[in-house]
């Protein structure tokens, strides 16, 4: 089968073709790897389209290869340097529109809030300050859950759509402009609303859709968007653009530009290349800069002094010059951070648990309920979220001691943060030169309750820490997942912070190592929750070296991330894997498991193909198009002895035949013997062959019938004219006639050719056809034809279409007996959609599409291997 909703095959999961469950035995669904877990199998599955990431090298794509020359080649490289300049710049501008208002939201409502308290404190009106406070937050998380509402997609943190994009599946409306627009203003609402969120997942997100939208220069929400922009269109191009949005995200979320080139390498792309690496690191630093400076000259006045490079500032770690004794890390703390990160993952891992049992639970009683109730539960968690933090601020805190010592020094951006620390402290209910522990940390911003831990020179209670650390850890598992635009980074660090702080505490109290720096042990904390959740390494390091400034935190972040990896990894997936497997992504690995190299091709392939000939009438097209949903088919020709019969009073048949001898190089007789192995479905010559000198055998009575058919030798084929479409009536022989193979077309260039009237009759020649160029092919995209909106009364049906023009007639091919970690390796690297398997003589076989490669279709297999051998 040539592909399912964008090379998917016929069933995913438990979904077929057209949408409707089928009801298959026990056997059938190991086969189809369907044998998951009860729990499982009722979850809503969705299948998905893949992305065309190969070159289609077909006659219209070699006339633009031959007007091309140097001139033109430097002309195209500038304008992409000039787009990945321009996408750097607008994701740093979408950074800073979501920063000025969360600001603004956020101090209006603590200005409000925190006046009401220090009044009714005293007047003991305290509800009421509870009851402002309930009425800023759910106005704002309304807000942002009615903005997911217009676009759904724009849910969540967007990583694991966009992780799923650049791995070559297409999630639909996810870098659509709707969709940033939604992004942007409901992270604002949410993150303003007090839950706990975070801004800089969601960058992610909208630089991407930056990325994917602004070299096109049209829009499909704003249609009147329409300029005549003739470069990248094609998913190949966009792809690279959505590894450099992406990137620019993590830059201007942490002002990391290396951190973020290296986050789309590591978590993102799955295709990569030298030359995309430069731009997407001058991508991001172009992100940096303009949020930088923006930033920088709004807060402080003082334009070009760049001060602030993102959205979250850790501030400079360092020793109070009073403490003499005092180091921010040494080699015996080494033994502390592994164990930290130990616990980071355990706690990473449960995390992950917990939240995926959350989210089936949505998936199965909440999702297909009315949208109304996904509001309601946006509005239940914003509720309970306030209250908590309300009531924890005003009973679970303590009155502890202010800091005497300064904390400043000459450093200009050490006074800042001096100041930002100072400033956010609260003194709820506490007598002068106190403050209230809690309500500092609930009662601010996440970034400032981060500065807090991180560098507050005063100490905060193990039960204040232990509690703030339980309370955050179960909210922020409940919220992630809500249907509001929400990110996971800044709650993982702000949680893991109290986690590390609160070991600062107890290794300074009770073992009296006075030696110890509190802000070290709370950034390796976080590091070592946030690296049990994500799973990330190589760019989560660096990400919080750049952000802290501090080189020399580069080996215990390093080992801290790879332990808590380690750990979570034993138990499970980190938190966007299994986002990903829960929304049913066929996302490939990196690798497959070595046992797989047990299987071969033609154990994983579609055997089952729907094909095209070179020279099809316009009512077959029709038929195999509004029949099927493959997204790709095989352009073939069949392997017939009495050809000069067929050719008698048929010209639809003559030119397919003609093509065939023009388009087949010949093979020695000695070649064809040692082609192919029989177990691989043999050619018809090879069959011919084999008659000469093996006697037919008898098939046993119970074996399979496709079995049967492949063993005999002198069953003839029935005669198909090329004008019939297939059908599902064919017998299982004439499912599995010799098919010489001779390229690939898609479903988007068919449309495209019928919609443009691109045919001939059968009284003219295929010369008389009109020729398509490579832009009125590329015209629609991406956004092409559908066969069902087609009118079919302005189409003759007796007229005939040459496909050969516009198929690919040289994609990556495989032969039968090609291992499977081979194929693996060559569908990945290579971006494809659809890899035919050729046997030796020319002949397709079979198709494999990416859910043919995806984990669980491998091991459904491979225990079909194991009971059959």
């Amino acid at each position: 089968m040539a592909g399912c909703r964008g090379s998917l095959c016929c069933c995913c999961r438990w979904c077929c073709c057209c949408g409707e469950r089928e009801t298959r035995t026990p056997e059938e669904l190991t086969i189809l790897g369907e044998t998951q877990e009860e729990e499982d199998e009722i979850l809503p599955r969705k299948d998905y389209e893949s992305l065309d990431y190969d070159r289609c090298i077909n006659d219209p794509y070699l006339e633009v290869l031959e007007t091309m020359d140097n001139k033109k080649g430097r002309r195209y490289e500038a304008v992409k340097w000039m787009m990945v300049f321009a996408i750097g710049v607008c994701t740093g501008l979408v950074g800073l529109f979501v920063d000025f208002f969360v600001r603004l939201f956020t101090q209006l409502k603590f200005g409000v809030v925190q006046t009401s308290v220090e009044e009714c404190s005293q007047k003991g009106c305290l509800a009421l300050s509870l009851l402002e406070l309930l009425g800023f937050n759910l106005i704002f998380v309304f807000l942002g859950s009615l903005l997911v509402l217009i676009e759904p997609v724009a849910a969540g943190s967007g990583i694991p759509e966009i992780k799923c994009y650049l791995n070559g599946v297409k999630v639909p409306g996810i870098v659509r402009l709707r969709t940033l627009l939604c992004k942007a203003f409901g992270v604002l609402f949410s993150v303003a609303g007090g839950l706990f969120v975070g801004k800089e997942g969601p960058m992610i997100h909208s630089g991407a859709v930056v990325g994917a939208g602004l070299p096109q220069f049209q829009s499909i929400s704003f249609r009147k968007i329409q300029v005549n922009f003739p470069y990248f269109r094609s998913d190949r191009d966009k792809r690279d653009f959505v590894s450099a949005g992406a990137a620019a995200g993590v830059a201007a979320a942490f002002g990391a530009p290396i951190g973020g080139t290296l986050f789309s390498l590591e978590e993102g792309s799955s295709f990569w290349n030298q030359g995309l690496t430069w731009k997407v690191l001058f991508c991001s630093m172009s992100a940096t800069f303009t949020l930088n400076f923006f930033r920088s000259g709004i807060q402080f006045g003082s334009w070009g002094s760049f001060q602030l490079p993102g959205l979250l500032n850790f501030g400079e770690f360092k020793c109070s010059d009073s403490d003499k004794k005092c180091h921010l890390w040494t080699a015996v703390d080494l033994g502390f951070f592994v164990v930290m990160g130990v616990i980071g993952g355990l706690l990473g891992a449960t995390f992950n648990c917990l939240n995926k049992r959350l989210a089936k639970y949505r998936m199965r009683n909440v999702h297909p309920k009315p949208k109304l109730v996904r509001v309601l539960e946006s509005l239940l968690v914003s509720l309970v979220t306030t209250v908590v933090v309300f009531v924890a601020s005003m009973v679970l805190g303590e009155c502890r001691q202010m800091s005497s010592s300064p904390v400043g020094n000459d450093s200009f951006l050490l006074q800042v943060t001096s100041d930002d620390v100072n400033s956010s402290i609260k003194t709820f209910f506490c007598p002068n030169e106190t403050y209230n522990d809690m309500a500092t940390l609930f009662f601010n911003p996440q970034e400032a309750a981060i500065l807090q831990l991180f560098h507050q020179d005063g100490t905060f209670s193990p039960i204040t820490l232990a509690l703030f650390f339980v309370l955050y850890f179960l909210l922020a598992c409940w919220t992630y997942g809500i249907s509001v635009p929400s990110g996971l980074f800044v709650p993982s660090l702000l949680c893991g912070a109290a986690f590390g702080r609160l070991v600062a505490n107890v290794l300074k109290s009770y073992i009296g190592l006075g030696h110890i720096y509190s802000g070290t042990f709370a950034l390796i904390g976080a590091a070592a929750f946030l690296g049990g959740v994500v799973r990330m390494t190589i760019s989560l390091t660096v990400i919080l070296i750049e952000s802290t400034n501090e080189i020399t935190y580069g080996l215990p972040i390093m080992i801290t991330l790879m332990v808590a990896k380690w750990t979570g990894d034993f138990f499970n997936h980190g938190i966007y894997d299994i986002h990903v497997g829960l929304r049913g992504a066929p996302l490939l690995g990196w690798e497959t498991d070595v046992e797989m190299d047990k299987l071969r091709a033609s154990d994983i392939m579609e055997p089952n193909l729907t094909y095209v000939y070179p020279h099809t009438r316009i009512q077959s097209l029709v038929s195999i198009l509004r029949t099927t949903v493959h997204h790709a088919f095989p352009v073939v020709t069949e392997n017939r002895g009495n050809e000069k019969e067929f050719m008698k009073g048929n010209q639809l048949i003559s030119n397919n035949i003609k093509f065939k001898k023009s388009s087949i190089l010949t093979r020695a007789g000695e070649q064809r013997r040692r082609s192919q192995s029989m177990k691989s479905y043999p050619s018809s010559e090879l069959r011919n062959m084999c008659d000469e000198h093996v006697a037919p055998e008898e098939p046993a009575e119970k074996e399979d019938l496709l079995q049967q058919m492949l063993e005999r030798r002198y069953t003839p084929y029935p005669n198909l004219y090329p004008d019939q479409s297939p059908s599902e009536d064919w017998t299982m022989e004439e499912r599995f006639r010799p098919l010489t193979f001779h390229g690939l077309i898609l479903r988007s260039q068919l449309v495209t050719l019928l919609v443009r009237g691109v045919c001939y009759s059968e009284s003219q020649s295929s010369a008389s056809q009109p020729r398509l160029s490579y832009a009125e092919m590329a015209e629609d995209y991406p956004r092409y034809p559908d066969i069902h909106d087609l009118d079919l009364t302005l189409l003759n049906p007796r007229m005939i279409v040459d496909v050969t023009p516009y198929m690919n007639p040289s994609p990556f091919t495989v032969s039968p007996n090609t291992n499977v970690s081979q194929v693996f390796n060559l569908f990945r690297t290579m971006g494809l959609r659809h890899l035919p398997v050729v046997n030796a003589v020319g002949e397709i076989v079979g198709i494999i599409t990416r859910h043919n490669l995806t984990f669980e279709f491998l091991q459904a297999r491979l225990r079909q291997h194991y009971q059959t051998n």
